[in-house]
């Protein structure tokens, strides 16, 4: 079958068309949390023909070398690509905060989250940025037909709706979604003047208040991730926005700052990656909560296993007690 499949990836590169089969899709919805009878907290997975994800392997590793050659990407833009994970995120994150905190400065923060960002992203806007980024003329022509004229269906056990057309987004399940979403998010960080990080829709921006000037700077870097977030469609999650002042004065004035003209509300200690960051940098509810959750899978394995073997019960310890605090 490989000539005939590399024949097949030949074509569709040469001639920038795909398949009927390779554009329609399924969709898995997985779990995230909370109640399972709420659609939003259902993760949409698009299962989609395996030889489609052979030519978007071709076309991410084109991308990804094109990108790092011109260093196109922002530098602060974590999430999907190599050497820039969730632990690197958190570290930049915490040691920013920590070695303002070493000398004495206070510093503000914020932490926004864009609500479906990966279903709501515009093919055009998207097709735009991708073509000004460096790339053959032809990848982006191929990138269109990969995008538009899409079309799904939702599997849920073994019922099948009807399929529908895909007006917007990036799929999620595919190899490209991931790297397409970072192309379109790229350039958030323009005219920003205070520190501004991503990981994939998650957005935190700080920084290090010296006087009124730094406060109103902040203000300002805000009203631009406010008018970015209108001009690229994406629309914030309102439960999870939080700003945060990370000081160690016992006395602190309250936060007033606003993103989209709605004010965000303060808290003491925020969750980011997973990760409890309280107002001092100390880590005690992190610990905690991590003591917790391996207590909780401790004596589940415990009270499930409680007859079994001795190799049965190390296995489930290693498998779910111990992960418990990763």
């Amino acid at each position: 079958m490989i000539p005939y499949l590399a024949r097949l990836l030949d074509i569709t590169m040469n001639n920038c068309t795909l398949p009927g089969d390779w554009k329609r899709a399924t969709v898995i919805p997985i779990h995230k949390g909370g109640d399972r009878p709420l659609v939003t907290n259902y993760r949409p997975v698009s299962l989609n023909s395996v030889v489609c994800k052979q030519k978007e392997h071709v076309r991410a590793s084109y991308l990804r070398q094109v990108w790092d050659k011109n260093d196109w990407l922002y530098e602060d833009l974590h999430g999907f690509r190599p050497g820039y994970s969730c632990e690197s995120q958190v570290i930049a994150v915490c040691q920013d905060i920590a070695d303002s905190l070493d000398n004495g400065d206070k510093i503000d923060v914020f932490i926004v989250e864009f609500s479906k960002a990966f279903d709501l992203v515009p093919h055009g806007l998207l097709l735009t940025k991708i073509a000004n980024s460096g790339v053959d003329s032809r990848v982006t022509v191929w990138m269109k037909e990969f995008l538009l004229g899409c079309a799904q269906r939702v599997r849920v056990g073994g019922q099948l709706s009807e399929e529908v057309r895909v007006t917007s987004g990036v799929p999620q399940g595919s190899i490209l979604g991931p790297l397409l979403f970072l192309a379109y998010v790229n350039d958030i960080w323009r005219n920003m003047e205070s520190t501004i990080r991503l990981f994939a829709d998650e957005c935190i921006i700080y920084r290090k208040m010296i006087n009124n000037e730094d406060m109103e700077k902040l203000r300002k870097d805000l009203d631009r991730l406010g008018e970015w977030a209108v001009k690229n469609a994406m629309k914030v999650n309102p439960s999870k926005r939080k700003a945060i002042r990370f000081t160690r004065a016992t006395v602190m004035d309250p936060l007033n700052y606003s993103l989209i003209d709605t004010l965000i509300p303060e808290a003491s200690s925020c969750k980011y990656l997973g990760i409890i960051l309280c107002s001092d940098l100390s880590w005690a509810d992190q610990v905690n909560y991590t003591v917790k959750k391996v207590w909780k899978a401790l004596h589940f394995t415990t009270r499930v296993l409680k007859k079994g073997n001795s190799n049965i019960k190390i296995l489930a310890y290693m498998s779910l007690a111990r992960t418990s605090d990763s």
